[in-house]
């Protein structure tokens, strides 16, 4: 997400309408009912990038913004009609248009007045984020690709708030990223990132902490599973799939250590039990 700045003025793209107004006020004119002007009907532009006019075939507009294309039917006109005058307004269509498609209060089609309508733009034009999303991203296709990142860290950072291009379709969703907590914690459930970028220290906080009655602060481990594409062997690593990492909290160097190891989706975080809690147990039996 990296926000730049394009031009006020749009251009027609295929699949755009063109509405034409043709005014003149000779004599000998093309309009013979005693008018003005006269409206063509609705023009539709092609796959080819082309409006037909009468006795004046294809024009190319593709690519034109709505004053170069109404100069351009105006001197096709002359030709016919010296005096004719053309009036143009430009309907925009799919190619010039953004779909939002969920997360916001007035999903739809959104046509884009420029080519400088940035994203948040458009999702205030759709009624704003739904506010009972939770940890709400937002989620941009264009091109077969695929762009995601929170909506707060666009609110919080104007240069990530990037200029949309029709034919984008842009979606409000919930941060479905998520680790598991067991063991002695105060929390044993599954649990959902509160940010963008978590720490294993992160992870305890967000987990309820380590119990105080029965948590071994020397035993904190977190349980990951890596994909076989993402093995490498050496000192590089990993080298194997499942790997565990161990961070005693009870010293400085754990304690930093945990601070800097960042936790990724679908980890496992277990907060070991303490070995007095198991000597009472046996104490108490």
């Amino acid at each position: 997400f990296h926000a730049d700045r394009g031009p006020d003025s749009s251009v027609i793209q295929t699949g755009d309408t063109l509405e034409v107004i043709i005014w003149d006020n000779q004599e000998n004119s093309l309009i013979s009912n005693g008018e003005k002007q006269t409206p063509i009907a609705p023009l539709s532009v092609s796959s080819a990038g082309t409006v037909f006019l009468p006795y004046v075939g294809d024009v190319r507009v593709r690519g034109l913004t709505s004053g170069a294309a109404r100069n351009k039917i105006q001197s096709e006109l002359e030709m016919i009609v010296p005096a004719a005058q053309v009036q143009l307004s430009l309907v925009p269509g799919r190619n010039n248009s953004v779909d939002v498609s969920q997360g916001v209060q007035a999903p739809g089609r959104y046509p884009l007045e420029s080519r400088n309508v940035q994203l948040l733009s458009v999702v205030s034009l759709a009624g704003g984020v739904n506010l009972a999303l939770r940890n709400p991203r937002v989620r941009l296709q264009r091109s077969g690709q695929v762009y995601e990142t929170r909506i707060d860290e666009i609110l919080e950072n104007p240069a990530m708030n990037v200029r949309v291009r029709g034919g984008d379709l842009i979606a409000i969703v919930e941060d479905d990223r998520s680790f598991n907590s067991i063991g002695a914690s105060g929390r044993q459930e599954l649990i959902y990132f509160e940010k963008e970028i978590m720490s294993a220290m992160d992870a305890v906080s967000a987990a309820g902490g380590i119990n105080g009655r029965r948590g071994n602060p020397e035993g904190v481990l977190i349980l990951r599973d890596y994909h076989p594409r993402d093995l490498t062997p050496g000192p590089r690593g990993p080298d194997m799939q499942q790997v565990v990492f161990a961070f005693d909290l009870s010293n400085t160097d754990g304690l930093f250590a945990a601070r800097h190891f960042t936790v990724e989706p679908n980890d496992t975080l277990l907060m070991s039990e303490s070995p007095f809690t198991t000597a009472q147990t046996i104490a108490n039996l």
